[in-house]
């Protein structure tokens, strides 16, 4: 079944990134609104491993027109959605926390990227949602941005020693906060049987 339904999605996902009333309407099906003409830009809060080029750009295939160091204030990050494979790979995601941050990297990117790029994440879908906050750059500077969030987890999981390390590489290389860096080194990703790698740092 799984592989029929990315068979499927190959097929029908195309179509709907080109027509924009079938977007429309792809999202409204899902109970989410989507707003404006393809071509107006917008701005996208990366926390996790979208903030690393190589994804973002590279397997994303995304052609920001702006970026900038960006932080969320009221959020913290949390390594708390089930990824593959189970206890091995949790990837990140945000929840509310009021005296908390979040440091990532906000792009420029159009409205018809946004929602290829969505669909990259399985959005629409059950487990990631769109939603917009309001972000800031190293320069004071505010800027409404979307970003994806999901309910996950009590606990957090461990995040894949190459997950993790895609965001560490992607914080140094955008200049993300020292202290934002270390935290994301301090982050113990799982070993291969499944539990996490004591002290380890890169």
């Amino acid at each position: 079944m799984i592989p029929m339904r990315r068979a499927l999605k190959r097929i029908w996902l195309p179509v709907i990134l080109r027509a924009w009333p079938l977007a429309r309407l792809w999202y409204r099906l899902w109970g989410l609104r989507l707003s404006g003409a393809p071509s107006d830009e917008v701005w996208y809060f990366a926390y996790g491993a979208n903030m690393n080029d190589a994804v973002f750009q590279g397997r994303r295939g995304m052609r920001p027109r702006a970026r900038r160091v960006g932080r969320l204030a009221g959020f913290r990050l949390r390594f708390n959605l089930d990824g593959r494979p189970l206890g091995r790979s949790a990837p990140a995601n945000i929840e509310p926390a009021e005296s908390d941050e979040v440091w990532g990297v906000i792009y420029r990117i159009t409205r018809r990227e946004m929602v290829r790029l969505n669909a990259s994440e399985g959005v629409p879908g059950r487990r990631y949602t769109p939603i917009w906050l309001r972000s800031e750059d190293l320069e004071g500077n505010t800027h409404d941005a979307v970003t994806l969030i999901a309910r996950g987890n009590v606990d957090d999981g461990a995040p894949s020693h190459r997950y993790i390390n895609l965001l560490r590489e992607g914080a140094r290389a955008h200049g993300l906060p020292d202290h934002w860096k270390t935290k994301l080194d301090d982050i113990r990703p799982a070993s291969e049987d499944g539990e996490p790698v004591r002290g380890e740092r890169d």
